[in-house]
């Protein structure tokens, strides 16, 4: 298993990387609205919708909105001409009130975790409030990941997914070597409060490193280092409880993993359960931390 899991990174991280630095925006939001649709379909599957025009309805509630999104600019232009309304495209910025709600979730499915494990989950909801849920997540991971692409550039994009993939491969390993108390052995026995130590110190350790070589280049001289350092580690805490928070729907439906479509990982989602928690949390912070300096 830890060698198909190998093969297959070494496999995908590469092609990750030139998407991110290669492709125009406009294609790499597209690559990242089929990955996003890709999750969707298998959350459909986890939520317990079965019927194939209810999950085909459930894409096209995510497709529709992500191609508004995509030519808003283009809309406000538009809008800007016919009412003859300048000010209108001044409006652009308004989208950045909707990370709001996601990072709240996350936050509060974060403290329910890690307070009161077993009433997660043995809680009843309704299929559609869970779909709803679904769709917010998977919507915002979407949005953000294309606006920190758009705003932040390459370099910003690929620092946030080695964080995300560094912590995990930490938190592995630490849990392997030093895991002794479990973190919520209720949700997943295998992860210990040593593994996520090891990964918030891991995350430490790639933020200064980053922040350390760009930090006088242009675009990234108006971080304050210690705010970035602490974004990065509160990043990984809210990604490992995303995580925790994906094991919580398999749990209650029973099974190991969202799919089978990645060999040695599992689905699509298992392999970015900690990205879908983590993004519109970091993308708020960048955000902040830019509106501060």
């Amino acid at each position: 298993m830890l060698l198909q899991r190998i093969i297959t990174a070494l496999i995908l991280v590469p092609l990750v990387v030139l998407a991110v630095f290669q492709l125009p925006l406009e294609y790499f939001s597209l690559l990242a609205g089929l990955v996003t649709l890709l999750a969707a379909w298998e959350w459909t599957h986890l939520i317990g919708i079965n019927s194939l025009f209810k999950r085909i309805l459930f894409l096209f509630a995510l497709i529709l909105p992500m191609l508004w999104l995509q030519f808003w600019t283009q809309f406000l232009e538009l809008a800007a001409q016919i009412l003859d309304w300048p000010d209108i495209r001044t409006y652009s910025g308004i989208l950045e009130w909707l990370v709001i709600p996601p990072v709240l979730f996350w936050i509060l499915s974060m403290i329910i975790i890690r307070n009161s494990p077993s009433g997660v989950l043995n809680l009843k909801m309704k299929v559609c409030y869970k779909a709803l849920i679904g769709w917010m997540i998977l919507f915002a991971t979407w949005m953000f990941l294309s606006r920190l692409r758009a705003f932040y550039g390459p370099e910003m994009t690929l620092f946030f997914l080695v964080l995300i993939w560094v912590a995990d491969i930490a938190a592995y390993f630490a849990g392997k070597k030093f895991g002794k108390t479990k973190l919520v052995p209720e949700i997943s026995p295998g992860k210990t409060v040593q593994g996520m130590y090891g990964a918030l110190i891991a995350g430490a350790i790639w933020a200064s490193a980053f922040i350390g070589y760009y930090g006088y280049r242009d675009g990234f001289v108006w971080m304050r280092v210690t705010d970035f350092i602490l974004l990065s580690v509160l990043t990984v805490l809210i990604s490992i409880y995303g995580d925790l928070f994906f094991s919580v729907v398999k749990r209650q439906l029973g099974v190991k993993d969202t799919g089978s479509i990645l060999p040695g990982h599992g689905g699509i989602l298992d392999r970015i359960d900690s990205l879908i928690a983590a993004i519109p949390f970091f993308y708020a912070g960048i955000v902040a931390i830019g509106l501060m300096s």
